[in-house]
């Protein structure tokens, strides 16, 4: 996964966590609404039936005065049947106290019934709200655990967000540190070789292709390395004819680099074995030649000198073939080393 990807990742998170909360947010304050209705209408229902129960004992009051007023208005009756003079008016003011007494008592059931009627429908109203209430509850609680849950969530991915910011900029730094040691052996690479590259597709990365320099360098340093281990090992055996070849090139080259002239050496062995051929050559001829003149050379000028070996050259190509050695075409302009 890229840092891009990671980042649309974790933006897309962090707004489902955001919406997930607003949503829980919003289900807490509807019920915490509904909560809040539900204790006004129990409120409502309990008022409702404190009434209701003072009602009644009203009712009872009122009963239990018909009852007695009916017993008196009996009492009274026997006695207007004991007097005849005033039966008649009597049973009058009692038949109309009865009927009165009994529209007030039917009244006064009728009421009762219907508050108790009322009061039934209030008891189970109040309970229906309180197990509404119950289940409001428990939705808010669990609402509040889910919020709990996603502010948890939340926690951690600010704290991923800070550890991804603090990884990114660790990377941010280690990459630019790679970036600064790649041109830095690119340019000693240049220094050294003197090439310089251009690239033919570069990617707009300065890491990659910093490191691109960096192999086209390495190819050339490898192209290098390999030519010249190819001449250092062919040129091995003439300069050092006793000596084992080194098995790494390092170590080849490390023959080669010495404080020591190895071409002087080399020019003055082979000017060694060179005069000992010509005195074996002029031995074998029975000459008397005086070898102390003839290695006296301080007083001949370089002029003499160039003139001398042109003039041996005729007879050095036949040496030379006689011995086996093919010359080379350029003329020798040196001073012999003594």
């Amino acid at each position: 996964m890229t840092w891009r990807e990671y980042e649309a990742l974790r933006n897309e998170m962090r707004r489902e966590f955001g919406e997930q909360g607003q949503k829980l947010n919003d289900d807490i304050g509807n019920v915490t609404k509904t909560l809040d209705t539900i204790n006004e209408t129990v409120n409502t229902i309990q008022v409702q039936v404190m009434d209701i129960q003072r009602s009644i004992q009203v009712l009872q009051l009122a009963v239990e005065n018909l009852t007695q007023q009916q017993q008196q208005h009996e009492d009274e009756d026997a006695d207007l049947e004991e007097q005849p003079t005033a039966r008649g008016i009597g049973r009058g003011n009692s038949g109309r106290g009865f009927v009165e007494l009994g529209e007030k008592l039917a009244e006064a059931n009728e009421r009762a019934d219907a508050l108790a009627r009322k009061l039934e429908q209030s008891e189970a109203a109040r309970k229906k709200a309180e197990l509404a209430a119950s289940k409001a509850k428990a939705e808010a609680d669990e609402a509040k655990a889910k919020a709990a849950g996603v502010e948890e969530l939340q926690k951690k991915l600010e704290d991923a967000t800070v550890a991804l910011d603090e990884h990114k900029a660790a990377q941010a730094s280690r990459e630019e540190g790679i970036l600064k040691r790649l041109k830095t052996q690119s340019r000693r690479t240049f220094v050294q070789t003197n090439q310089e590259f251009d690239l033919t597709n570069p990617v707009d990365d300065p890491l990659l292709d910093a490191l691109s320099y960096l192999e086209l360098h390495g190819s050339e340093i490898r192209e290098g390395v390999s030519n010249a281990n190819a001449v250092l090992s062919a040129l091995f055996p003439y300069f050092f004819p006793k000596k084992e070849e080194p098995a790494t090139f390092l170590n080849l080259a490390k023959m080669f680099n010495t404080p020591e002239d190895l071409g002087l050496k080399m020019r003055q062995e082979n000017m060694k074995v060179a005069v000992e051929n010509t005195v074996a050559l002029v031995a074998e001829s029975r000459q008397t030649i005086d070898w102390m003149k003839v290695g006296d050379t301080e007083q001949i000028e370089q002029s003499r000198w160039k003139s001398l070996i042109k003039a041996a050259k005729p007879n050095t190509k036949k040496i030379l073939a006689y011995l086996g050695i093919k010359p080379a075409s350029t003329p020798s302009s040196s001073r012999p080393e003594v």
